[in-house]
Formats: C-alpha cells, sequence, structure tokens
C-alpha cells in the first residue's frame, strides 16, 4: 500500500474520520484534534508542549493527550526580521512553519512566543489552519479572574508593541508596562540567560522587584508575556497572581482539541 508523502496534507474529512474514534484506557472514544506547536524559542515551546501533555492526561486519562507535531525554525531566523521590525517577513516564517504542521495532519495551530504575535495577524487570512492568539486567551483569563489593571512583562518588542493593549482594552482591562531602563534589562535578561534555559537567582529577585514596583502602583496581576519567564517566576516568587501566558495557551489548545 502507498504510503502518504510527508508533504500531501490529508483531507479534512480524512482528519475527521481519524478523530471518529480513538482508543484510551481501553476504551473507543471521540478522537482529540491534532494540535500543531509552531515553535521560536526552544525553552517557551517545550513548556507549552510539556503542558499540553501533563493536563491533557488530567483531562483526558492516565498517559492520555491529544496529538502533537511540533516544527520551529531557528530563533535567530526569526531575530533578524524582529530586530528589523519586519513583520511581514516573520509572518512568512510563521505560515511556512504553519504550512509544514497541516503537512503533518494538524487542525489547529499555537505558537508560544509572545512577541511574534504582532505578525499572527497579519497571516491569518492566508493561513491554511486556525491560530489561537496567545493574548486573547490570557485577555479571557484576566477577565474571569476579574483583574482590572494588569502588569505586562515580556521582551522590549512585546511590552512596546501592541499585541497586548489591543486585547486588554476591548475586554475592559488596563495595563502598564515596566519604565525604559526595565525593558531594556528584562530584554537583555530574555536574550542572554531565559532562552538559553539559565534561571538565576539574581534575575528572578530583579523580576519579583519590577513586578512590586507595578503592584504600588496600582497593577492587581502580572502577565508573563515571555513564555520563559513561568520557568524563572512562579506564582510563589510573584508579588502579583500570576497570568501565565504559556500555560494558558496551552490549556487553550486542549479546549479547541477535546471539544
Amino acid at each position: 500500500m502507498r504510503r502518504q508523502a510527508a508533504s500531501e496534507p490529508r483531507s479534512a474529512k480524512s482528519n475527521a474520520a481519524r478523530r471518529a474514534r480513538f482508543f484510551s484506557a481501553g476504551q473507543l472514544c471521540p478522537m482529540p484534534k491534532h494540535i500543531g506547536i509552531v515553535g521560536v524559542s526552544a525553552e517557551g515551546a517545550a513548556l507549552c508542549y510539556r503542558a499540553i501533555c501533563v493536563e491533557g492526561a488530567e483531562i483526558l486519562g492516565r498517559h492520555v493527550h491529544p496529538e502533537i507535531t511540533m516544527h520551529t525554525y531557528p530563533l535567530a531566523a526569526y531575530m533578524r526580521h524582529i530586530e528589523t521590525g519586519d513583520w511581514d517577513a516573520v509572518a512568512k516564517l510563521l505560515l511556512a512553519s504553519a504550512a509544514k504542521l497541516q503537512a503533518s495532519s494538524a487542525d489547529l495551530l499555537v505558537c508560544p512566543d509572545n512577541t511574534v504575535h504582532q505578525a499572527i495577524d497579519l497571516l491569518r487570512d492566508q493561513s491554511p489552519l486556525p491560530w489561537l492568539h496567545i493574548a486573547t486567551e490570557v485577555a479571557t483569563v484576566a477577565v474571569e479572574r476579574r483583574f482590572k489593571r494588569v502588569l505586562v512583562l515580556g521582551t522590549q518588542y512585546l511590552m512596546e508593541s501592541p499585541v497586548y493593549p489591543s486585547k486588554l482594552g476591548p475586554r475592559g482591562i488596563d495595563h502598564e508596562i515596566p519604565v525604559l531602563e526595565d525593558r531594556k534589562r528584562i530584554n537583555a535578561l530574555t536574550f542572554d540567560e531565559l532562552v538559553y534555559g539559565q534561571f538565576n537567582e539574581s534575575t528572578r529577585s530583579y523580576f519579583s522587584d519590577v513586578i512590586a514596583a507595578g503592584k504600588w502602583r496600582g497593577c492587581d496581576a502580572v502577565v508573563l508575556g515571555c513564555t520563559e519567564f513561568p520557568l524563572l517566576i512562579s506564582a510563589a516568587d510573584s508579588p502579583l497572581p500570576v497570568l501565565d501566558s504559556t500555560r494558558i495557551l496551552a490549556r487553550a489548545a486542549l479546549r479547541e482539541a477535546i471539544h
């Protein structure tokens, strides 16, 4: 029997049939949708993948989670466009990953990288598959938890972008970002340490101080708007309640895959 070529995407009808029955815990049950992860940085993508697997088992049963495929280009491929503000080029990279994931029979896409979400809205009409938007999902949780003013932390590119304001504002949530000096230092620590899996106590202490300053200015929660940040700052480390963008996105992917 001829094997399907890797570049040959299955039809929507084929995907639906594949999901029709799924063996789980000794019983047949509806097959979850296939989640495609468009990775950008290794630590954030790995955390998202792990969260889907671990929390999937909590919902679906022991050792069970939706089918997952990940594709990522090197972070350097993205950075040369991010540093020049060429978001159209970033969108093209994301679309290229999307095409590879479609060929792997993914049904929906998530990108566990807040910064490149500046390009997500540029590509939606061209994408072969639907995307979940990380800031939309964070805003939904912020509303559910009745937060009114949040501190947004992320790369400098993210903090100074419309990614979160465009999703928080329409939901009635105010936001603020750290002062310029702190934005620059957070950005440097992100790219010099966190993306390499270096989580130093001095950096954790500094982040905690930045969050404490936001609390003093009236924020009632902090958005960890870089997918490495939850690996550095836990709820126990934060002076404010935490909106963990990585795990929120992972849970949204599970929701869409299962329902």
